[in-house]
């Protein structure tokens, strides 16, 4: 795999800006985790059909595929609903921080999805994230409800991520991309009619929401999604990893400049969050060297 050119870095560290700068985005639209994600999805998957059709891609799949396309955008929604629920419930900072441990999750899922055996210090680097996340929880227990939320967040975002694995070596990205957004759409419009939400208060969305909702599902996620696959081809892995790891420290750093002092958390705090961080970046590193050693070998 190519290790890439200072021009895809440089496009890689754009996206992942652009992911960090989605949680503030959240928590400015003045909506609702659920009607949010229902919009950013519908949004997103009308502007992807829009670039299908320019671009003249074929959207025919297998029955299989498309099923398996709906149910992965189906853990996406819920992915997105519990990210801006714990945003909305708690803050920013909390939301990017126990977000870091989805790629922990992946790492420790691995071994049940490709039915290996757990290798030793992936238990070390998850007792170290608990650690972590324990201190979180120690000092700032009055956010109890959006850690709890952003780890489980974290956690569909592993599924998602080993879920949709498969796809990316066969499909074109915007192929997935509508294909998951419409899984999404549909799962959470038969959850609004079972509880009647589709009522005219939801379809009010103010100038301001409007603007954020569109450039939410336009910019961070039609564009982001189809670009960061696109750039899989000419960056290795492992440097994916460790630049998507950058996420939470913008995004912390974005909603200080934008919230201020509500997004001011104790020392301790960043310690539990630098621990997590640190631990998730060697996991990767480990593992991108163990990856490496396996190919010279053989």
């Amino acid at each position: 795999m190519p290790s890439g050119n200072l021009k895809h870095f440089v496009h890689l560290h754009l996206i992942v800006f652009i992911w960090g700068f989605t949680a503030v985005i959240g928590k400015l639209i003045s909506l609702d985790a659920l009607p949010l994600v229902w919009y950013r999805m519908a949004l997103a998957m009308g502007l992807v059909f829009v670039y299908l059709k320019y671009k003249k891609y074929a959207l025919k799949l297998s029955l299989y595929k498309v099923l398996a396309l709906l149910g992965t955008g189906a853990v996406i929604a819920l992915h997105w609903v519990t990210f801006f629920k714990a945003i909305k419930v708690s803050n920013v900072s909390i939301a990017l921080a126990c977000m870091s441990v989805g790629a922990l999750f992946a790492a420790l899922l691995e071994p049940l999805w490709y039915k290996r055996k757990m290798i030793g210090y992936e238990v070390v680097f998850g007792l170290l994230v608990v650690l972590g996340l324990g201190i979180i929880f120690r000092v700032e227990t009055q956010y109890w409800q959006g850690i709890l939320l952003a780890i489980s967040s974290a956690f569909l975002v592993a599924v998602f991520s080993l879920l949709n694995g498969n796809f990316i070596k066969t499909l074109k990205p915007s192929v997935i991309a509508f294909y998951e957004m419409a899984g999404g759409v549909l799962l959470l419009s038969i959850y609004l009619v079972f509880k009647g939400s589709f009522t005219s208060d939801f379809w009010s969305i103010s100038p301001s929401d409007f603007g954020y909702l569109f450039l939410l599902s336009s910019l961070c996620t039609a564009y982001a999604f189809i670009a960061s696959v696109k750039l899989m081809a000419y960056i290795s892995p492992y440097s994916v990893m460790l630049t998507t790891n950058m996420e939470p420290v913008y995004g912390i750093l974005l909603a200080f400049v934008v919230f201020g002092e509500s997004e001011h958390m104790s020392s301790l705090f960043y310690l539990g969050a630098l621990l997590i961080l640190v631990t998730v970046i060697a996991n990767g590193i480990l593992k991108s060297k163990s990856s490496s050693k396996t190919k010279a070998e053989g």
